[in-house]
């Protein structure tokens, strides 16, 4: 049994410890598995958990569920990311309320070099449909390493997981339970189907009882894994304006599509638009040009290159966007051996010479 998953599964279960709590108790501990070993009175004196908390740290309740989990997930091969873990999510791991764990099933990149969420009403038209199959439909057409986020919902969600299914693009659905079931249940082949190119990803233990405010709290998840939502139909209250908001809150492009003045299903992409909570979007052109990905092609590297006078760290950079495409800022870092902060001034210098586009998630490419 792995004692290391046990404990940070324990983590995630205590009662009243949300994720940014349970990160400062790591802090403080030093260690997942020095979080249980504090006495009662350590814990007490650590900010935010008090007496309360901390007699539920020291519940033996916790550990006695977190080892059902743990032959559960072990049982159907369910990967466990942590947030301290390389393979966290990066643009997930830059929002101050991520989830602190993070249980998974499929074939998956969660760090691609796109990454969009697409979302929308329930109630889905033939219009909503429709933008769902063109919008996804060229990202096939223009052969992008894009992965589609949804939450696997009525409507809009599930047609975006179909579509993306459709035309060979992997897509990832967040769910607002554990992954011992499917809700609603009619998804379940499309679920399967998503396992061979995407799969599933929840914050939820098994056994999770399907509860409203498990699916406020799984758009969060939504929002922070991607770079951009796209809001294709909503009324004017909705739970894909809650994600927009919350993209928004994470400093994420925000798209809607426009409709009719009359369109109930539209009200809500109308007023977003009209309030500055989104950009508007009438197909993949005008995605492109917002998200700078219209000119993402190797034979457009800037001519600047070839008379900058350019450092050994920056042509390293040069060299490396020039064959990756896209990269984090965590990877050039890597490539080069150097600190993370020595690699923000060197990018940042960059871009004032006019070689570097900074994109969504700190990840970059040349100009």
């Amino acid at each position: 049994m792995n004692n290391e998953n046990l404990y940070r599964i324990a983590l995630s279960l205590i009662p009243g410890v949300g994720s940014v709590l349970a990160r400062n108790l790591v802090a403080y501990a030093g260690s997942v598995e020095a979080v249980f070993s504090q006495s009662f009175q350590a814990l007490k004196k650590i900010p935010g958990i008090g007496e309360v908390n901390a007699r539920r740290i020291k519940n033996k309740e916790i550990f006695e569920r977190a080892e059902k989990e743990l032959k559960f997930i072990e049982k159907y091969k369910i990967d466990v990311l942590f947030y301290t873990d390389k393979n966290f999510p990066r643009r997930l791991k830059n929002c101050i309320d991520a989830p602190v764990i993070l249980y998974s099933k499929g074939n998956m990149n969660l760090d691609m070099q796109r990454i969009v969420s697409i979302v929308g009403t329930r109630n889905a038209t033939d219009y909503g449909k429709d933008v769902c199959e063109k919008l996804i439909s060229g990202f096939s057409e223009r052969n992008y390493p894009v992965l589609v986020v949804s939450g696997l919902a009525y409507g809009i969600d599930i047609q975006a997981h179909k579509m993306a299914l459709k035309y060979s693009i992997p897509t990832v659905g967040v769910v607002a339970h554990g992954l011992d079931k499917i809700y609603p249940s009619l998804h379940a082949d499309t679920a399967r189907k998503m396992l061979g190119n995407g799969g599933l990803v929840s914050d939820f233990p098994s056994g999770t009882k399907i509860d409203p405010a498990n699916f406020i709290r799984r758009n969060r998840i939504i929002a922070g894994l991607a770079d951009a939502t796209i809001v294709v139909e909503s009324a004017e209250k909705g739970g894909a304006l809650i994600t927009a908001d919350i993209a928004s809150s994470y400093n994420r492009d925000v798209f809607a599509f426009p409709g009719r003045a009359d369109d109930t299903y539209s009200r809500g992409c109308n007023r977003l638009i009209r309030l500055n909570g989104a950009d508007l979007i009438e197909g993949i052109d005008d995605l492109e040009f917002f998200m700078g990905w219209e000119s993402n092609k190797k034979e457009k590297i800037v001519q600047s290159t070839l008379f900058a006078d350019l450092t050994a760290d920056e042509t390293k950079v040069v060299d490396l966007l020039r064959d990756k495409g896209e990269l984090f800022i965590d990877q050039i870092s890597g490539e080069l051996g150097i600190p993370t902060s020595k690699a923000s001034a060197l990018l940042l210098n960059m871009e004032f010479k006019n070689l570097l586009v900074a994109l969504p998630g700190k990840m970059y490419r040349l100009k």
